[in-house]
């Protein structure tokens, strides 16, 4: 128990005293919604998802490229502390393009038109190509805060069995070439309970919020970029790479 501790980044003060704060945030943040508080979206109210939906076989080659050894991709269990509690070892892993509004340059070269298309989703914070190994099952869970919202684009979906995810009391899955818009605040769980791996580009971005919800969501997510968490999942990032390139 005290290695596992020991793994994981200690919670500064400001880190407490955010969390503590996190339930009255969000009830701001949600009174100040500009899409409303549902669970699962309507990606009509987003309209440059039309453009990833349009494109989105050019995504799914560059993703092939860079997944064709799966090994090579980091594990999200090694890269993010927050996502220890749920990652398991194997199972999920992640190829960074974005995180927390860090631009991964080596990554974003390896997938340009992706990259391009990204640069047109307004308040971009996070994205990557996120891969479910087959039998991968992700707990129940939520997200920091309402100031963000998730977009999966399906890019490889298996063809028969159980992969779906549960948000709130909805359940959804993924369909190659659609992307799905959810509130990760809202507690969703996650299964691919069959042999084949599921593959989508997973792209968090500001929710759109009117004054002063705003200026509150923009100050919450600025603590959230600089905090020892995201600082070492950064690390974890650049020491997986040097390690790859070594070996």
């Amino acid at each position: 128990m005290d290695e596992l501790k020991a793994m994981v980044p200690q919670r500064s003060l400001i880190y407490r005293v955010g969390k503590s704060w996190r339930p009255t945030i969000d009830r701001a943040l949600s009174a100040h919604s500009k899409v409303g508080d549902q669970p699962v979206m309507d990606t009509a109210q987003f309209p440059w998802t039309a453009a990833l939906e349009a494109n989105w076989e050019t995504i799914a080659a560059e993703a092939r490229s860079v997944l064709t050894d799966l090994n090579a991709i980091p594990p999200l269990h090694d890269i993010s502390p927050d996502h220890r509690r749920i990652a398991e070892p194997d199972n999920w892993r992640s190829f960074f393009l974005w995180g927390y509004g860090y631009r991964m340059e080596e990554n974003c070269a390896r997938c340009p038109q992706t990259e391009r298309l990204l640069a047109n989703v307004p308040g971009l914070n996070s994205a990557f190509f996120s891969i479910l190994k087959p039998g991968a099952h992700i707990p129940r869970h939520r997200g920091v805060t309402k100031a963000i919202m998730t977009c999966h684009l399906g890019l490889v979906t298996p063809r028969s069995g159980r992969c779906e995810m549960q948000v709130a009391d909805q359940f959804v899955s993924w369909r190659e070439g659609r992307c799905l818009i959810f509130d990760d605040t809202y507690h969703h769980e996650v299964w691919n309970e069959t042999d084949e791996v599921r593959v989508v580009l997973l792209i968090q971005f500001k929710r759109p919020i009117r004054q002063p919800g705003k200026l509150l969501g923009d100050l919450f997510l600025a603590g959230v970029k600089h905090s020892p968490f995201v600082q070492e999942a950064k690390r974890n990032l650049y020491v997986w790479k040097d390690a790859a390139k070594a070996d």
